[in-house]
């Protein structure tokens, strides 16, 4: 049986799948857990990521304000559901600690690594590319170089080095709403400077668009879990769904199982209906290695955020039983 590797998270946020029923990835009867004018002046929340710190979780969650501008804002909840969010952006710091202005851009992720929290997300460098920071403690914010050049994005990290190199997920894209993207792969040695560049996979299939690595990875007995977001286009407009595959451990770039059929698709009113209809968009999750449950947090219709379940055992079955 497969099961994560891991730490035990024995708060995770939970709810059985309903009786009946047989998907593999369930939603939460609560949602949406985030409302999209939950901080002063919003126009929408989604998009956001969650990891656990002292026994409580912490967040930094994507807004657009009435002004369709986008900025990261810090969170912070007792049960990873109920959500307290600072009603200013996020201020980042540059190396002489002197501060820069506010956190602008969109879809962040947040990964532990060794001894910090880092945080990615799609910056504006004459387009957009991903931005990098990292903070200890979640108080202060220190932003480091832009990880690649315009166009890029979804950059996910993985939460430890691989042959002694920090590893992102990225798509390389155009500067408007990208009508093509595959996933690819970068190294570094510093959190700067990157290269060593792998090709991971495709966008085919359901996601015959493009596709964008999810949340971070989850380190499993089988591999890498990674899920991530494909989208195809229809004559009505995108479909954002979610996929899911297993990557090679110490090659994370070659994949080994790469689910056929998507896992979880926009069907709930709240994920159909929003700024951007039919959306489910991946970008944290909540793993506890003793029960193998999964919480997945994800961005609905870019309105508002919605949350999920699994259990690592059934889905990684599920991967490998309808694997292309």
């Amino acid at each position: 049986m497969s099961t994560i590797i891991g730490e035990t998270l024995k708060n995770i946020p939970w709810e059985d799948r309903p009786e009946g029923r047989g998907e593999i990835v369930w939603r939460y009867s609560g949602n949406p857990i985030i409302k999209r004018d939950q901080i002063p002046g919003a126009n929408s929340i989604f998009n956001s990521a969650v990891v656990p710190k002292d026994g409580a979780f912490v967040g930094i969650f994507r807004s657009d304000n009435t002004a369709m501008e986008q900025h990261l804002f810090l969170g912070k909840s007792d049960d990873a559901i109920n959500w307290d969010l600072d009603e200013k952006p996020i201020i980042l710091y540059g190396k002489d600690d002197k501060p820069i202005g506010e956190a602008c851009g969109y879809d962040p992720r947040v990964c532990f690594i060794e001894d910090r929290y880092y945080v990615t997300w799609c910056n504006q460098f004459h387009g957009p590319t991903i931005g990098v920071a990292y903070s200890y403690d979640f108080k202060k914010f220190y932003q480091l170089e832009n990880a690649f050049l315009p166009f890029n994005r979804n950059g996910v990290m993985f939460p430890k080095k691989i042959g002694g190199k920090f590893i992102m997920l990225s798509r390389p894209s155009d500067n408007g709403h990208t009508p093509f993207g595959d996933m690819f792969l970068s190294q570094s040695p510093d959190m700067e400077h990157w290269g060593c560049h792998r090709y991971v996979m495709n966008a085919t299939g359901w996601a015959w668009t493009k596709i964008g690595a999810g949340p971070i990875p989850i380190l499993t007995t089988e591999g890498w879990l990674l899920i991530f977001h494909g989208v195809c286009t229809t004559c009505n407009g995108m479909i954002y769904s979610m996929g899911a595959a297993i990557l090679e451990l110490e090659e994370p770039w070659k994949v080994k199982y790469r689910c056929k059929p998507y896992i979880f698709h926009p069907t709930a009113l709240y994920e159909c209906v929003g700024d951007v209809p039919n959306v489910t968009f991946p970008c944290a999750t909540l793993t506890d290695a003793e029960t193998g449950r999964i919480a997945i947090y994800y961005g609905a219709a870019d309105t508002v955020v919605g949350l999920a379940f699994t259990q690592v055992d059934e889905l990684i079955a599920f991967i490998k039983d309808n694997a292309l």
